[in-house]
């Protein structure tokens, strides 16, 4: 296996241009790597950094489908309770006059 693939050298090169401030470019030049390659790494790292912080997790399809279900079933109940309140007001609006 290459050097250059292992996790912990792609960690170094990552950090050496996230924490550090480094080029891409520089970089890619002084150790031999493609700068697409730095910079796909370092977008991975940020993502993957992103997901950590902020708790996104994944969602299947089938629990995406599942979602969208129960809400439109929650939006379907409240657009109904709506006009049943509109209908509501109309009433009470009569029995005013």
């Amino acid at each position: 296996m290459n050097k250059r693939s292992t996790p912990e050298y792609r960690e170094y090169v990552v950090k050496l241009v996230v924490e550090e401030g480094r080029k891409a470019t520089q970089l890619a030049f002084e150790l031999g790597i493609g700068e697409s390659t730095i910079r796909r790494w370092v977008k991975e790292y940020r993502d993957q950094k992103a997901v950590e912080t902020q708790g996104i997790q994944y969602v299947t399809p089938e629990e995406l489908k599942r979602l969208e279900n129960d809400y439109e079933k929650k939006l379907r109940a409240l657009e109904e309770e709506n006009a049943i309140l509109k209908k509501a007001k109309y009433i009470f609006a009569k029995n005013q006059q």
